[in-house]
């Protein structure tokens, strides 16, 4: 089905936590803005308070939100929201972000939409976008950073099942050093289309949009997963989601601010020794966010999307993906933040908070053949 001809297109956008899906989500939705096209979201996580809904939502975005276990889990929830939104904001397009550290979502998901939506719904190429660093260390190092192999194992299997793989954060990769990486990736994953993109300057995402727009078949590149050790290396993670008021007598300012709690609890994280997959933290004041995020390697803390807002009152999001137990990393976070907000005369209201490890995936259908 061509791009024109379809009531709705589903382009689900998958990767690896950190890999910066979000902030090209928001990159890519208003390129289709641009172009005349009605876009909505459905967004994804193993628990509600999701710093990824929070930001879309702030900018006018219609959402919906996924949560409690990855879209291959909850296929119904996935298929209920899709429709609601194909029914009431009628989108040309429809953007569905997965949770980062879910894979096989080629025959759990992108499969069974399109033979169940055949006609209704079409289904882009599936896209995987993995950060430079993360990238690297897998195909170029033969590591994954200090996390094991069963972790590997599922970042290797993203890219193994993707249509397009999107080197994102492409501005942080220069001359040799990005040659060499995306001719590696090209090798390792021969299957799928491999292109440089950057959420900061734009690159790649007029390409990008062309292979969204083709008439590829999606979800074909069905792999072998090791569901135990699929389970295990997801297992291997904390999951922490926090929602808190902040209140202050002087205005601070929000930008400085996020930024300033994403490195001290990296710190933290970094000198116990826990491998941090993502650690990703919202300021919501006056309609504006601010978002920073730390990556565990060399990629270091970076503030995403700026607000410039200068506030005494907002809502900070918190959510971290650590390789270590939840109740140390619920408790690391309390001691961080009440620190590092006190220091600033910030004030602090928890108002909702989950951590756990997420359990074993169960898919709702998978369909094992190519199509």
């Amino acid at each position: 089905m061509s791009d024109d001809a379809a009531f709705a297109r589903l382009l689900v956008v998958g990767g690896f936590l950190g890999a910066g899906k979000t902030t090209a989500l928001l990159r890519l939705s208003q390129l289709f803005h641009d172009e005349g096209r009605r876009v909505a979201l459905i967004t994804n996580d193993q628990a509600d308070n999701l710093v990824d809904t929070a930001s879309l939502r702030v900018r006018g975005l219609r959402v919906e939100e996924v949560a409690g276990a990855c879209f291959c889990c909850k296929f119904d929830d996935l298929a209920q929201k899709a429709e609601l939104l194909v029914a009431q904001e009628r989108p040309d397009v429809l953007l569905a972000e997965p949770v980062g550290s879910c894979t096989d979502l080629a025959a759990t998901v992108i499969a069974p939409f399109r033979r169940i939506y055949a006609g209704r719904i079409d289904v882009a190429p599936y896209s995987v976008l993995v950060d430079p660093a993360r990238a690297r260390q897998l195909v170029l190092e033969r590591g994954f950073g200090g996390f094991s192999a069963k972790v590997a194992y599922i970042f290797l299997k993203q890219l193994e099942e993707a249509d397009v793989i999107c080197v994102s954060k492409a501005d942080l990769l220069a001359g040799e050093a990005r040659a060499t990486l995306l001719d590696a990736l090209a090798r390792e994953f021969p299957k799928a289309a491999v292109l440089a993109t950057s959420s900061v300057t734009g690159e790649g995402f007029a390409r990008w949009r062309e292979l969204l727009g083709s008439g590829a078949a999606a979800g074909t590149h069905i792999v072998d997963v090791d569901y135990d050790t699929y389970a295990e290396g997801e297992a291997e993670l904390g999951w922490l989601n926090m929602a808190l008021r902040l209140d202050a007598e002087a205005p601070f300012e929000a930008d400085a601010l996020a930024t300033a709690l994403v490195a001290a609890l990296a710190g933290r994280l970094a000198a116990r020794g826990a491998q941090v997959a993502h650690l990703k933290l919202l300021i919501e004041a006056d309609g504006r966010t601010s978002v920073a995020n730390a990556v565990g390697g060399a990629s270091g803390t970076r503030l995403s999307v700026a607000s410039g807002a200068r506030t005494r009152r907002a809502q900070l999001i918190v959510n971290a993906r650590v390789a270590i137990d939840p109740q140390a990393l619920r408790a690391l976070a309390d001691a961080v933040l009440v620190a590092e907000l006190a220091r600033v005369g910030v004030h602090s209201a928890l108002v909702e908070s989950a951590h756990f490890r997420p359990g074993r995936p169960v898919p709702t259908h998978r369909d094992a053949a190519n199509a």
